[in-house]
């Protein structure tokens, strides 16, 4: 990955126009990626490439060619104006902005450190904001001052079960919102679709986590176990947060039903015409039941190959090689995070048609199984707490845990502080409730025989 993140990567790539020497690369623009995000997530490094782009195009091509060392607050202030305000501009959101603002401080504070000193100054202006309780109560951290401090923060975008399926089957299934086949859907796939989304929403796996996934870290059903846990291993788990993801038994028998039938057609066809005979550099698991590779002379266990090793891996069968990648495309390789994303695109466009005001992205998935496992955790946790005295209290705490606690370690975060978020969530879910619990006859009912009275038909309501 950070091969890649060199200079051509923001300017070949992206379509920046080429200084005088063409095939100079920028080491010191390069060595943020070799050496400030090496062992980062891919899909971070995307990220911040993507913003640090924009910020570079914007340099090159509106102030005439400027280098990024050379950078001032004017030239951020100019970029931020053609962002957010420029009728000509794209006219972001303000979390998109303050996101891009973030990542452009974060590469300057870098670059201007005393032992690089790669740049004089950040043109990001800056101010004193309190730091974290944990920090100390008098310590103080600067942050941008360029950000808009009004994006929604704290908010969770997820989906009730019943919204959901809404959307499930009507964006992937390609039902009408009666509950009727719709006629002009044209969708392929749709029962892989919705399988892959379905074990999303239940496991709260990452895009990049449930894309990776391999017919080895998918288990079998274990008859009168309601959830068959896995082990989600670190070269593939997003910060290398490796942990057990547990699989509803209806979850995971339609993923075996899918594999038996949608994957084995695909993978069939692909056998026939020889693709897989075509991989290049293939990494090949010769026995199922001890799935290890050899790379280097050196046997690796397919647990700690990662993303871009999982794409080129196969395995021997009897009818010939097959991909051991779980989810595959309409041509039998293993699908791209990409792919995903787009079929998302394609639901929530198809919900559009139809007139519904849905729409889903693979993170909300996770969101929606943080707050509705935590609330259901939070739930049966109060009720066996009320019937407890505090000595037993004490003993279920510590036998059954903090119901937040658990989510975090399902989903696989460093600090409970992350899994937080979702307790506004739920807070904003219970005044719901309890708003809906307030009667709507505030004012009294009139009698029925004062309606035919004129003054008070002239009353207003």
């Amino acid at each position: 990955m950070t091969t890649d993140l060199t200079w051509r990567v923001f300017h070949t790539r992206h379509d920046l126009p080429r200084p005088q020497t063409p095939d100079r690369y920028d080491i010191e623009l390069n060595s943020y990626f070799t050496n400030k995000l090496v062992g980062s997530p891919e899909d971070t490094q995307r990220a911040v490439a993507s913003d640090l782009k924009l910020w570079l195009t914007f340099l090159w091509v509106s102030r005439n060619r400027k280098d990024w060392r050379e950078a001032t607050p004017e030239d951020r202030a100019a970029y931020k104006q053609w962002r957010t305000a420029d009728p000509r501009g794209p006219h972001v959101d303000w979390t998109t902005w303050d996101r891009e603002v973030a990542t452009v401080n974060a590469f300057y504070n870098w670059a201007v450190h005393p032992r690089r000193a790669y740049a004089t100054e950040n043109p990001i202006l800056q101010r004193e904001a309190r730091a974290h309780p944990s920090q100390g109560h008098r310590a103080t951290v600067m942050t941008p001052a360029e950000s808009s401090h009004t994006g929604p923060r704290n908010e969770v975008v997820w989906l009730p079960p019943e919204m959901y399926r809404t959307w499930r089957d009507v964006g992937l299934r390609g039902y009408t919102p009666a509950g009727l086949p719709d006629r002009s859907f044209r969708g392929r796939f749709a029962t892989r679709n919705a399988t892959y989304s379905d074990l999303m929403i239940r496991t709260g796996n990452r895009l990049c986590e449930q894309t990776s996934l391999s017919l080895f870290e998918l288990p079998h059903q274990v008859p009168g176990k309601a959830n068959i846990r896995t082990w989600l291993p670190a070269a593939i788990a997003k910060y290398g947060s490796a942990r057990w993801i547990y699989m509803p038994s209806s979850s995971l028998k339609a993923t075996w039903d899918y594999v038996e039938e949608e994957r084995a057609e695909a993978v069939e066809a692909a056998q026939d015409a020889g693709l897989y005979d075509r991989i290049r550099d293939p990494l090949i698991v010769t026995d199922r039941s001890d799935p290890f590779v050899v790379i280097d002379g050196k046997r690796v266990g397919v647990d700690r190959l990662g993303h871009a090793e999982r794409l080129r891996l196969l395995v021997e069968t009897r009818d010939g090689l097959e991909p051991a990648a779980l989810w595959l495309n309409e041509q039998g390789l293993p699908s791209a995070r990409s792919c995903w994303q787009g079929v998302f695109k394609a639901a929530n466009r198809r919900c559009e048609v139809h007139r519904l005001n849905l729409r889903c992205h693979p993170h909300a998935l996770r969101h929606s199984f943080a707050v509705i496992t935590l609330e259901q955790l939070w739930r049966g946790h109060i009720q066996d707490m009320a019937a407890l005295n505090p000595g037993q209290r004490r003993t279920h705490q510590m036998v059954f845990g903090d119901p937040l606690n658990w989510v975090r370690l399902r989903l696989g975060h460093r600090s409970v502080v992350t899994t937080l978020r979702y307790l506004h969530a739920l807070q904003e879910l219970e005044m719901e409730t309890r708003l809906a619990l307030i009667p709507q006859d505030w004012e009294p009912v009139a009698d029925p025989s004062d309606l035919d009275d004129p003054a008070m038909e002239a009353t207003p309501a």
